[in-house]
């Protein structure tokens, strides 16, 4: 898998034999063609012209030109390619269909589809990993059918798409599960396509849907191709199968009856599978089997999503682009001495002044500066899309005005962030919190990157980008935000019991909390905990669909379980606020 053919003259999908036997029929046409003598036309060269003009216009019509840092060396619609206008949207951003499936690619399809309907019906956990290494086989088998190798961004996707996917192994939590989850789906759709543009990075990281019914199709005709030629092979391979299930089952019942250990150990391993589970897991092996697929068929003949392209604004001239963005430096530079004033100590003046307390100060504005760092960002897309570009004085006034900016944005992204860690100091930690706390910090991140692609250049900033978002999002799982908050409330309140914890908030925590909270003394251990230890000790979820983190929990809570009935719970929590909030105050509602 790779952003660029192994053969620059060769387009995607198309095998070398079929090179062959282009070049054998170029070779022989000469022989067969024996055109009759005739006078030359004056017109004939530029006609000729004329037409390889057009020729060249029409392959290259929504296409990135060629060139050596451009993935796709051949434009859309070149010689060769099956499709026409009327095939679809992306009928011109589509290579030439891949060659027929092979048979390790069906194996692994197949080993793909066998495994979502043994291993996905219980839960999410390691079972996500055991099914995406098929699925990724299958993708790499198909790849190399059809020419593509792999490449250092191809990898990169992969393997963080890999980790991400190691996240609901580690936490229970189902969050931060989720947010891996389409993170990973989102990396391997790039890694398939090699996307590198602004669009291209944006609907690669969908663009797997895309391949959904075409690798339906693909697979269905090539395994209708192998069988009418292989049938004996076919036959050979199932009775191999079916001879090696019968081995094993009989073999392994006897086994299982004759030692309970072996049985217990057997149980353990093998997925529960009941009849009435058939209709759920006939949907699990559809939905891996057309996953896979559309893997193996977005390999072997990815969309060229770079083809779609967006043209530059009209360039301003520099009085009327610098001016606005002058004048918005000024004024962040105006509320940014403030905030260092305030930030080194000046909260008396503003109390004084405000009459709000250095946690009331901290909320009220954190929300504000969030929106406006992500408008900066968007002033900064618009402010280049319009920029001028008359030469080097051009792209100096540019770089000065648009780096200021950025500057002066991190400031404003360190006051927010001081602002929310004033008010967790005072209220504590909640979910809500952590993420706009993790988004505002990842914002932080992008600015960083645009002052760097000023310097160094915007070739790889889009993929920059996501490579960030994708390491925010694994970072932010393998942390356990669940752990980190529970942490956080414990310490506030060893250090300041007369605070409090809000027990009615941490017991909805996942199971990540539970060595946390474990060091609470009593009763608020036993009220944190009790709906944790049902969900965890009184749920049979097996091994393939179990995070480290929930048998951790349980291991704590098997040695040393809640205690009482939780009479004693009712009198904490409900003294009319949760967690820094009143309800009649100001309307905000923690997460």
């Amino acid at each position: 898998m790779s952003d660029q053919p192994s053969e620059a003259s060769r387009p995607p999908g198309q095998s070398p034999e079929a090179g062959t036997q282009q070049q054998e029929q170029q070779q022989q046409q000469p022989q067969h063609q024996q055109p009759e003598p005739q006078s030359p036309a004056p017109a004939a060269p530029a006609a000729t012209a004329e037409a390889d003009q057009a020729v060249k216009s029409t392959v290259t019509a929504g296409a990135p030109p060629a060139g050596p840092g451009n993935p796709w060396q051949y434009g859309a619609g070149a010689p060769g390619a099956r499709n026409s206008p009327g095939d679809g949207a992306t009928a011109r951003l589509r290579p030439p269909a891949p060659p027929l499936i092979r048979p390790a690619v069906l194996w692994s399809v197949l080993a793909t589809a066998v495994v979502s309907a043994l291993f996905l019906g219980d839960g999410l956990g390691v079972n996500l990993l055991i099914v995406a290494v098929p699925a990724a086989l299958a993708a790499f088998f198909a790849a190399r059918s059809a020419g593509r190798r792999l490449r250092p961004w191809t990898a990169t996707w992969a393997v963080g798409g890999l980790a991400l996917l190691a996240v609901p192994a580690l936490r229970d939590a189902g969050w931060p599960t989720f947010l891996a989850v389409v993170s990973a789906f989102a990396l391997g759709s790039l890694a398939l396509h090699g996307s590198r543009s602004w669009l291209g990075v944006l609907i690669g990281s969908l663009g797997l849907f895309d391949s959904v019914v075409p690798g339906i199709i693909w697979g269905v005709r090539g395994i209708r191709a192998r069988a009418d030629g292989s049938r004996a092979r076919w036959g050979a391979g199932l009775r191999t199968t079916a001879v090696a299930v019968v081995l094993l089952v009989v073999f392994g019942t006897l086994f299982a009856s004759a030692d309970a250990a072996f049985a217990d150990l057997l149980g353990d391993l093998m997925p529960d599978v009941s009849l009435g589970e058939g209709p759920w897991r006939i949907f699990l092996f559809a939905l891996g089997l057309a996953g896979a697929l559309a893997a193996a068929y977005a390999a072997a003949a990815p969309v060229r999503w770079d083809g779609i392209t967006v043209s530059s604004g009209k360039p301003r001239g520099r009085v009327e682009w610098a001016l606005p963005l002058i004048v918005l430096n000024l004024l962040f530079a105006a509320f940014i001495a403030l905030q260092l004033v305030v930030l080194l100590g000046g909260y008396e003046k503003v109390r004084a002044e405000t009459g709000l307390d250095h946690a009331e100060y901290a909320r009220q504005g954190f929300w504000q500066l969030l929106w406006a760092t992500l408008l900066t960002l968007l002033v900064i897309a618009l402010a280049l899309r319009w920029a001028p570009r008359g030469g080097s004085r051009d792209r100096t006034l540019v770089r000065a005005v648009l780096g200021t900016l950025c500057v002066l944005t991190l400031v404003v992204v360190a006051s927010a962030l001081r602002r929310m860690d004033l008010y967790v100091d005072e209220y504590g930690l909640t979910r809500l919190r952590i993420s706009v706390a993790a988004m505002e910090l990842w914002l932080g991140v992008v600015l960083v990157l645009i002052l760097a692609a000023g310097v160094f250049g915007a070739r790889f900033l889009p993929r920059a980008i996501a490579v960030s978002a994708a390491a925010g999002v694994l970072a932010f799982g393998l942390i356990s935000p669940d752990g980190l908050i529970a942490e956080q409330n414990v310490q506030r309140f060893e250090a300041r019991e007369s605070a409090g914890i809000d027990i009615d908030y941490v017991k909805d925590l996942s199971a990540d909390a539970v060595p946390a909270l474990d060091r609470l003394p009593e009763p608020e251990r036993s009220c944190a905990l009790r709906i944790i230890q049902r969900e965890v000790l009184h749920t049979d979820t097996p091994w393939y669909a179990t995070s480290w983190g929930e048998a951790r929990a349980k291991e704590i809570l098997e040695k040393r379980p809640v205690r009482g009935d939780g009479r004693d719970c009712y009198r904490l929590g409900t003294d009319g606020f949760r967690d820094g909030y009143e309800p009649d105050d100001d309307g905000y509602e923690p997460y």
